[in-house]
């Protein structure tokens, strides 16, 4: 008999449902040497709705009391998807009581966050995930392929950007706080471009940034208040790479028609590929290999049995979907619970994202160059 993995999920929202799909399905797709049981769901509001988002997301229990899932004996597991402000206590309480934990991006909203954050994982052994899911999609694991493999040759620069156009007709959220988001754009978009530019290129050693707001307030809904926006709309930015690469980067919530456009072209001297998550099944390949007069970029359908995860979805060419790459997510993270080891990325991954967000806050404070 399987081992059971109680698991206890903070927040209920947008990543509540992704994540509770993921639990759901994954021993369908793949074998696990663990049960993942959808234990305790936690979130604020009122109870008798509670009760209904636990039945329809499949939890046995509910409650408005975060401590109470993570001082329950019978829990194992926390996935934490609460607002980036409460990331720290909520870690580093449920690190002290032994329990595993996948955290959503960004970690925490500072670097010093994310360090104390890791500590506690580490102090008390605890697996540990940091949910950067598009490394998960099977283009992008494709692209990472022929990077190690030495198909693009030397790595020229990477490109990236993470444009959405949400905050144009929006009203006031709780990601237009600073004390409660962090930076904005810059963290809830730029910490997945830059774990990807991480994953396929390496380390950044320097970055100069610049950023605005272009909507210095917003309407509450259903009030005739304003409430003012700390942070930023957009962000630029450039990067030196340790292996020599350059960097250009730019995540914005304010481009008008891009609904969640993350694109990447890592350029190299053999070649070089192009991906975008709203076409996340293609990866567009380029190999100066190839005889002149048919050369070009071509669109690899990353649905094989040879892409990572497709072995275990569907038939060649029935595509897989958003909500898959948290799947593959959990998949990782209850693998490294079964087998005491940590999966990647984990809460280091977290802090390296956030050191380079905390330098390009200081770079656009500074108007300078910083050293990561």
């Amino acid at each position: 008999m399987k081992r059971k993995i109680n698991v206890g999920m903070l927040g209920t929202k947008f990543m509540g449902k992704a994540h509770s799909h993921a639990l759901k399905d994954v021993s369908i797709f793949f074998d696990l040497d663990v049960e993942p049981v959808m234990k305790t769901l936690c979130g604020s509001g009122d109870h008798s709705d509670l009760g209904d988002l636990a039945e329809k997301y499949g939890w046995e229990k509910w409650t408005s009391d975060w401590r109470e899932v993570i001082n329950d004996p019978e829990i194992d597991a926390v996935a934490i998807l609460t607002p980036g402000h409460l990331h720290k206590e909520m870690a580093i309480a449920a690190a002290e009581r032994g329990k595993h934990i996948i955290c959503e991006k960004p970690l925490g909203n500072s670097l010093a966050e994310t360090k104390e954050m890791l500590e506690a994982v580490q102090i008390n052994k605890v697996i540990h995930m940091t949910n950067f899911n598009y490394r998960k999609v099977p283009a992008v694991t494709l692209a990472k392929k022929l990077v190690d493999e030495g198909r693009l040759g030397e790595i020229i620069h990477f490109k990236a950007v993470y444009q959405q156009d949400w905050v144009v007709d929006s009203d006031w959220v709780w990601r237009f706080d600073k004390k409660q988001a962090g930076s904005g754009s810059m963290s809830d978009k730029g910490s997945h471009i830059i774990d990807l530019a991480r994953f396929l290129v390496g380390e950044m050693t320097e970055i100069v940034a610049d950023s605005k707001i272009f909507f210095g307030s917003k309407p509450v809904a259903g009030t005739l208040e304003r409430k003012p926006v700390t942070t930023d709309d957009t962000c630029t930015f450039l990067t030196r790479f340790a292996n020599g690469a350059m960097g250009l980067f730019m995540t914005s919530r304010v481009s008008t028609g891009h609904k969640n456009f993350l694109s990447f072209e890592i350029t190299g001297t053999k070649g070089s590929v192009i991906f975008n998550l709203e076409r996340l099944n293609e990866l567009a390949v380029f190999l100066k290999d190839e005889e002149r007069s048919v050369q070009g970029f071509r669109t690899v359908l990353a649905t094989e049995p040879s892409h990572e995860y497709v072995r275990n979805m569907w038939p060649t060419g029935h595509t897989i979907g958003w909500e898959h790459t948290f799947i593959f997510q959990y998949y990782e993270f209850l693998k490294g619970i079964s087998e005491n080891k940590n999966p990647s990325p984990n809460f280091l991954d977290g802090v390296k994202a956030q050191e380079i967000i905390d330098a390009a806050l200081k770079s656009v404070e500074e108007k300078r160059w910083i050293k990561i």
